[in-house]
C-alpha cells in the first residue's frame, strides 16, 4: 500500500501543543524509533513515511489539524511527478496536451491543477518526488508509452513553444506598466491585434493605464496577450474569472479557434457549462485538497464532466466523492408565498453617464432569485439600492427591510477570521462553519486568505446575520465546482429554515440554474444604461436572457446538467424554431 504523510507547516505549532504532541502519542516513537521528530530546518513536525504504520493517532491528537496520513489508491505509482518537499503536497501524473484539440482540466481547489499546468508550461520543473529537479530524460522515461512521453520529447528537442495565461491576473499591474494598447502591441507576434481587440471588446480601454482597469478587463487583456503570441501550446488557467456570460462565450470562441493540427490548447475551468463548450477532451483531477492530486486519463468532455459529477471513475476503480451532484430534469414548479418580503416602486438612479431604471417589483418569502446580465448594466448598483448602500434618485425601496449584503469585491484586513465571524461560530457551527470548511481558517488574518477562502468567510458572515433579505454579489467567484454546489445548498437551506429570501448575482449559468427559483434579467448597454426586468419564473427569465446572448441550452440526457447547444445543430434549430432557448 502507498502511504503518504502530510504536515501543513503553517498550521503546525509545536509550542502551542506542549511540544510535539504528535510525536509523544506516536506508537512507533514510543517503541524507540523516530517516526515523528523535529524538522531541523523549520522546527515543525516531520514524519518518516517509511516508518509510519498508518495508525491515525497523530492526526487525531494534533489540536491544529496540521497532519494527514493517507493511504493512496493501489493503482498509483509509488513516486509522484512532483512533491513539495518532505511531508508536502504530492502530484501524480499530468494532463496531456493533444495537437488539434482543446483539453480541459476539472477538479476542486487545492488538488494541484495549477501545479500540473505550470509543469506543462515549463514555468516549474518537476522533481519526481526527489530533492532535485528532474531532467527531461527522466520525465520521458517516467511517462514511457504514453502521449506525455511524446510531449516531453518535443519539449526536450525545443519543438514546443508555450503561451501561458496564469490564474492570478491581478498580479499583472504589479509586474507591468503602461497602457493596455502598448502592452498588446508588444505581445502581438502574429499581427492579429485588431481582430483580437474586436473579439474581446477591448477597443475602448486601449489608452487606459493597465493599473486602472477592472478585474474583468484585466482577464480579457491577459487572454488577448496570450492568444497573440506565436506558440503551438496555449495554456489558460481559469480564463472566465471576472467575466460576464457574454464575455465568457466570446473568450471561449477565441480559445477554441487556437487549436489546429499543429497547435494544442489546455484549459483549467470551474464553470462547467463553459468547460463543456470550449473543450474536446477533459482530465478529472481528484485526491485530497492540500495533500495529493491525481490526474485521470483523458475522456470525451461530456463523459468526463458527467463522471466528475458522479464522483466515480469506474474504469480506474476510484470513488473520489461519496455523493453524486444531481440536477432537476425541468424547472421546478414553485408554490409562491403570498407574503412579500421586499418590494420597490419604479426606481431610477443616475451614476455619472450611466442611467439605471427598474420597473415595480417584489420578492416573496422564501424566494431565491438569480440576477443575470452583462457587466456594466447596473446589477451591483441595483443590489446596493436594495441594501440601502446607495439611494435611488426616484422611487423607493421598502423602508422596513433588514438586509445582509455580501459585496462583489472583498477586502482583507489584519483582523483574524475567528474575530470577524464572532457569534457565527457559536450559532451556526452545523449550518455554516462545518459545510463551508471554515475551521482551518480561524487563526489566519483576512489578508492572508486566498480568494476562495475569503469568499467562503464572506458568505458565512453574510448568512450569519439576521436579515429579511440576503443579497450576495458573485458568491461563486474563486470557488471550485463542488464548493459552488455546496454554497447553493447552504443558501437554500438558510432561506427555507428562516423563512427569508435571497437575491444572487452571478455569471456561472450552472450555479444560477442550480440555485434559483426565479430570475431578474438586466438589459441595456454596458456603462450607458441598465434596465431591470422581472422577477420572472425560470423558464421565462432564461428564455429572455438567452435570446440576448444568442444561444440555446439543453439538458444532458445522463446527468441532466445544462449544456450549450452547438450553433446550427439540430437541437439548436429545434429550440429556436419553438422559441424555447432554455430547456423545457
Amino acid at each position: 500500500m502507498v502511504r503518504i504523510a502530510i504536515v501543513r507547516k503553517q498550521e503546525c505549532n509545536p509550542s502551542g501543543c506542549g511540544g510535539y504532541l504528535c510525536a509523544k502519542a506516536c506508537p512507533v516513537n514510543r517503541k524507540g524509533e523516530d517516526c515523528i521528530k523535529e524538522d531541523p530546518i523549520d522546527q515543525k513536525a516531520r514524519i518518516e513515511e517509511k516508518l509510519c504504520i498508518g495508525c491515525g493517532i497523530c492526526p487525531n491528537k494534533c489540536p491544529f489539524d496540521a497532519i494527514s496520513i493517507l493511504n493512496l489508491p493501489e493503482e498509483l505509482k509509488s513516486e509522484p511527478i512532483h512533491r513539495y518537499g518532505s511531508n508536502g503536497f504530492a502530484l501524480y501524473s499530468l494532463p496531456t496536451p493533444i495537437f488539434g484539440k482543446v483539453v480541459g482540466v476539472v477538479g476542486v481547489n487545492g488538488i494541484g491543477k495549477s501545479t500540473a499546468i505550470k509543469i506543462i508550461a515549463g514555468v516549474m520543473k518537476p522533481n519526481l518526488g526527489k530533492e532535485s529537479e528532474a531532467k527531461y530524460e527522466d520525465l520521458i522515461s517516467f511517462f514511457k508509452g504514453t502521449e506525455a512521453q511524446k510531449f516531453f520529447e518535443k519539449v526536450r528537442d525545443g519543438e514546443i513553444v508555450t503561451a501561458y495565461k496564469p490564474q492570478s491576473v491581478d498580479m499583472i499591474p504589479k509586474q507591468i506598466s503602461g497602457s493596455v494598447g502598448d502592452l498588446l502591441k508588444k505581445a502581438d507576434q502574429k499581427g492579429i491585434m485588431d481582430h483580437i481587440v474586436d473579439s474581446l471588446d477591448l477597443g475602448n480601454i486601449l489608452d487606459t493605464d493597465i493599473k486602472s482597469i477592472s478585474g474583468g478587463e484585466l482577464q480579457r487583456v491577459a487572454i488577448a496577450a496570450t492568444a497573440m503570441k506565436k506558440a503551438n501550446l496555449y495554456i489558460f488557467d481559469e480564463p472566465t474569472s471576472y467575466l460576464d456570460i457574454k464575455q465568457r462565450i466570446n473568450a471561449s470562441k477565441l480559445i477554441q479557434d487556437l487549436a489546429d493540427k499543429d497547435t494544442a490548447v489546455l484549459v483549467i475551468e470551474h464553470d462547467l457549462i463553459l468547460l463543456d463548450y470550449i473543450t474536446d477532451l477533459t482530465h478529472i483531477m481528484y485526491g485530497k485538497e492540500g495533500c495529493y492530486g491525481v490526474v485521470s486519463l483523458p475522456k470525451s468532455t461530456r463523459t468526463g464532466i458527467n463522471k466528475f459529477l458522479e464522483g466515480h471513475l469506474r474504469e480506474e476503480n476510484v470513488r473520489f466523492r461519496d455523493y453524486e451532484i444531481k440536477f432537476e430534469p425541468k424547472p421546478p414548479v414553485q408554490k409562491e408565498s403570498k407574503e412579500i418580503q421586499c418590494s420597490w416602486d419604479k426606481i431610477s438612479k443616475k451614476l455619472g453617464n450611466f442611467n439605471l431604471t427598474a420597473e415595480k417589483g417584489n420578492v416573496h418569502k422564501n424566494d431565491i432569485i438569480g440576477i443575470l446580465g452583462e457587466n456594466g448594466t447596473g446589477k451591483t448598483s441595483f443590489v446596493k439600492m436594495l441594501a440601502k448602500v446607495i439611494e435611488p434618485d426616484e422611487g423607493k425601496v421598502e423602508e422596513e427591510l433588514t438586509v445582509s449584503y455580501k459585496p462583489q469585491y472583498l477586502e482583507g484586513s489584519d483582523e483574524l477570521v475567528i474575530t470577524a465571524l464572532g457569534e457565527a461560530l457559536e450559532k451556526y457551527e452545523n449550518q455554516l462553519i462545518q459545510p463551508l470548511n471554515i475551521k482551518p481558517l480561524l487563526m489566519k488574518k483576512l489578508n492572508e486568505l486566498s480568494g476562495g477562502e475569503l469568499q467562503r468567510v464572506a458568505i458565512t458572515l453574510c448568512l450569519a446575520r439576521k436579515a429579511d433579505l440576503y443579497l450576495l454579489d458573485e458568491p461563486s467567484a474563486h470557488l471550485d465546482v463542488e464548493q459552488r454546489i455546496k454554497v447553493s445548498k447552504i443558501i437554500a437551506d438558510v432561506m427555507e429554515k428562516r423563512g427569508k429570501s435571497a437575491l444572487v448575482v452571478d455569471h456561472d449559468l450552472l450555479f444560477i440554474d442550480y440555485i434559483s427559483k426565479k430570475l431578474i434579467v438586466f438589459e441595456g448597454e454596458p456603462a450607458i444604461r441598465g434596465e431591470v426586468a422581472g422577477p420572472f419564473n425560470m423558464q421565462e427569465g432564461m428564455n429572455r436572457f438567452l435570446h440576448e446572448l444568442g444561444i440555446t441550452m439543453r439538458r444532458d440526457e445522463e446527468s441532466l446538467r445544462p449544456r450549450i447547444n452547438k450553433p446550427g445543430s439540430q437541437k439548436d434549430r429545434q429550440q429556436r424554431s419553438a422559441d424555447k432557448m432554455y430547456y423545457s
